[in-house]
C-alpha cells in the first residue's frame, strides 16, 4: 500500500498517468461514452476503468497526481452540449469546482464540440471510463511538467 494516494487510483491508472509525458492527454468520460472502441486507438491501447465512480470524484483523484500543462491556454476541456455550446451541465460545473480547487483559483474549462472530442479522444494517451450516469461528463486533461 502507498501513502497519500487517492484510493480510486488503481495500479493500471497510476501506471498510465506516470507513463504519460508532457503534453500527453488523459480523457475521463461518463458511462455513456463509446470508450472501449476509442481506447483501442489511444496510445495506451486499452480502456482504464473507474467503475462506480462519478466523474467529479475521478477527476479529483486524477488531478491529485497529474500536473496540468501551463504551456497551453486550455489544459482542461469539456465536451460541448450539442447545439448549446454555452450550456454547462451540472456534472461539468462540479468538475469545474475540482479543477479550480487543484489550480488554486479559477481555471478555464474550455468547450470542444462532441465530434471533435471523439476524434481527440482516439489520439489521447489514455481513456478512463467512470460509472457516471449523467450525460456530458466527458473531459480531456493535458499533462504538464513540474518546473519547481
Amino acid at each position: 500500500m502507498l501513502k497519500g494516494l487517492n484510493p480510486l487510483l488503481s495500479p493500471d491508472v497510476l501506471y498510465a498517468l506516470c507513463a504519460m509525458g508532457h503534453g500527453d492527454e488523459v480523457v475521463i468520460v461518463d458511462a455513456h461514452y463509446p470508450a472501449d472502441v476509442a481506447a483501442r486507438g489511444s496510445v495506451y491501447g486499452k480502456l482504464l476503468r473507474m467503475d462506480g465512480v462519478a466523474v467529479p470524484e475521478a477527476v479529483r483523484a486524477v488531478l491529485s497526481v497529474l500536473i496540468l500543462d501551463t504551456f497551453v491556454d486550455h489544459p482542461a476541456e469539456r465536451m460541448e452540449v450539442d447545439g448549446k455550446p454555452d450550456e454547462i451541465p451540472v456534472v461539468q460545473r462540479e468538475v469545474q469546482v475540482e479543477l479550480d480547487r487543484v489550480a488554486g483559483g479559477p481555471q478555464m474549462l474550455s468547450a470542444i464540440p462532441r465530434q471533435v472530442f471523439y476524434e481527440r479522444a482516439k489520439k489521447a494517451y489514455c481513456i478512463i471510463i467512470t460509472g457516471e450516469s449523467r450525460g456530458w461528463g466527458c473531459f480531456i486533461f493535458r499533462k504538464g511538467v513540474d518546473l519547481a
